[in-house]
């Protein structure tokens, strides 16, 4: 999945997110349709999701933002934000 093509291809919750990942419109398109029309990407997120760490666009760690918390089935366990 390394040559994922953010800018065409279907993105699900399942999707790594790759080396190659880029927030691109569909990214964007994807995160809107998930948590709302209010989502908007800030520089932490943005970082964390580039972090070279292993995640899929439904990484439980997500959930530190509540527009993206909403995307969470309740069977994915929650974690708390940092104070």
């Amino acid at each position: 999945m390394a040559n994922f093509d953010w800018h065409s291809e279907k993105i699900t919750r399942a999707t790594p997110i790759t080396a190659s990942y880029r927030s691109t419109q569909n990214v964007r398109r994807f995160f809107k349709a998930e948590c709302g029309s209010h989502f908007k990407f800030d520089r932490p997120f943005m970082a964390w999701l580039k972090n070279g760490k292993p995640k899929t666009m439904l990484t439980p760690q997500m959930n530190g933002r509540e527009d993206v918390r909403k995307i969470l089935p309740d069977s994915v366990p929650r974690e708390r934000s940092p104070p």
